[in-house]
């Protein structure tokens, strides 16, 4: 099983509290005022806040559990999103979304983290180039590396968050090892969820995740070779700006052949 099929259904209930960069987005979309695609959508933690505010708003995904979840919810409010359209692709296959373009391409929280060869970064961002719309924006959403690689290594097993699973009325603790292996840049997550179940037992979940950190220049280089100008660098949701010790690190870019 993959890492979404193994936590589908303890994903909403754990970000249930990650809403910081609804606001940023809903302010660009009012901006961009056009269509919209959310890729790597999931559970459409982003794509159903744009569809409900009246944006014409796409969202993508690979995995066939996490968008059923999204499909679910669009289902119990049908009339709230009258132009939000999902689709299961893998957006590295040159035909997915073929033939449309959108105004706003949003690789929203740690998407391209995912991603971490440096031939699949390139072949997504083409991707998306193709999908971009002349006078659109394609906006990536990352962690501020320089402040993860500054922090001290621990292989302890830490308690993120505890939160109760819908599904089954159980409190579920929610705990991470990580391993961060600088050379690579990239960190070995591996989260567990214990989850107390009715009669006091405990069913333990483990779902092992890689992900790939980023430097600023690094995307920026990305970028240009697959047909981005980088226009503005974040620190935050707030759009102040990047800097040492900001949090995030947003990179809006606007094709190159429209300046």
């Amino acid at each position: 099983m993959s890492f979404y099929d193994t936590v589908a259904r303890f994903y909403d209930a754990e970000n249930a509290d990650k809403t910081d960069d609804i606001d940023f987005y809903l302010e660009l979309a009012e901006e961009t005022d056009g269509s919209i695609l959310d890729v790597g959508c999931g559970s459409g933690r982003v794509v159903l806040p744009l569809a409900r505010a009246g944006h014409k708003v796409a969202g993508v995904d690979n995995n066939k559990p996490m968008l059923e979840r999204a499909q679910a919810r669009v289902r119990q409010q049908p009339d709230a999103y009258p132009h939000l359209s999902l689709e299961q692709a893998d957006v590295l296959q040159p035909g997915a979304l073929a033939g449309q373009t959108f105004d706003l391409v949003l690789l929203t929280y740690n998407l391209l983290m995912h991603f971490h060869q440096q031939t699949e970064q390139l072949t997504l961002l083409r991707n998306m180039r193709q999908l971009t719309s002349p006078d659109g924006l394609l906006i990536i959403d990352l962690p501020n590396a320089g402040e993860t690689f500054a922090t001290p290594d621990s292989d302890e097993l830490s308690l993120e968050r505890t939160f109760i699973d819908p599904q089954t009325g159980h409190m579920v603790m929610q705990q991470a090892v990580s391993t961060l292996d600088r050379a690579t840049q990239t960190m070995r997550v591996l989260w567990v969820y214990d989850e107390i179940t009715g009669d006091g037992t405990v069913k333990r979940t483990v779902a092992p995740k890689l992900f790939r950190y980023f430097f600023p220049y690094e995307v920026q280089l990305l970028l240009g070779m697959s047909g981005y100008t980088l226009q503005q660098t974040y620190g935050d949701y707030d759009g102040s700006p990047f800097q040492d010790g900001s949090p995030r690190m947003l990179m809006l870019a606007a094709p190159s052949d429209a300046e």
